[in-house]
């Protein structure tokens, strides 16, 4: 643990606090319109890419770096597991991602879940996460979750929780910056200031 106060860190690291939020059981639905010309497509088969080029449409602004840093390979063993869903929503103004791993009996991670720029106040995530409740409760789960961190937006703990979530895990990441090692772009994040 953490003692109180501050800690210095290598300029060259990011330091992110995730929380994480679960569910046990599908809640109301919540009123959410299509958003103009969507369509949720399964990616089945997808290559690293393709997948790839999703997630960068997606988390490039929020510095999303995880997957960049796995080796083709590693990527392909976990959207390629018949146990990982991989979902793309089309929509008028941009696209979305919605990425469901089942790999843990009973339960379902929301790995991955966002909105390309133009689509970010339009709806569409609420939209979207009606359809991630409805493919994950459609399974004999028990348990529902998902993890945010400070680089996601600023919104997205309050937006799980209205989508009923409930935190119960907070903790803190420290790891190299990608933007150092080349796996982001530089001006990636703008909200989070890359440290020369």
């Amino acid at each position: 643990m953490l003692s109180d106060g501050y800690h210095d860190v290598d300029p060259h690291k990011i330091v992110t606090v995730e929380t994480s939020l679960e569910m046990f059981a599908r809640p109301p639905r919540r009123a959410a319109s299509a958003p103009a010309g969507a369509r949720l497509v399964r990616l089945e088969n997808v290559g690293a890419e393709e997948y790839l080029d999703l997630y960068r449409a997606v988390g490039r602004d929020w510095l999303w770096f995880m997957r960049l840093a796995l080796s083709e390979a590693e990527l392909l063993a976990i959207v390629g597991d018949p146990l990982v869903e991989v979902y793309r929503l089309e929509a008028d103004g941009g696209v979305g991602i919605l990425e469901l791993d089942f790999r843990e009996p009973g339960e379902c991670e929301l790995a991955f879940f966002g909105l390309s720029p133009g689509l970010v106040g339009t709806g569409a995530g609420r939209w979207l996460m009606e359809q991630a409740q409805d493919l994950a409760w459609s399974r004999p789960i028990r348990r529902f979750w998902v993890h945010t961190c400070t680089l996601d937006a600023q919104g997205a703990v309050a937006f799980y929780m209205r989508s009923g979530f409930v935190p119960f895990r907070r903790k803190v990441e420290i790891t190299d910056d990608p933007r150092h090692l080349g796996k982001s772009p530089r001006d990636s994040a703008p909200h989070f200031p890359l440290i020369e």
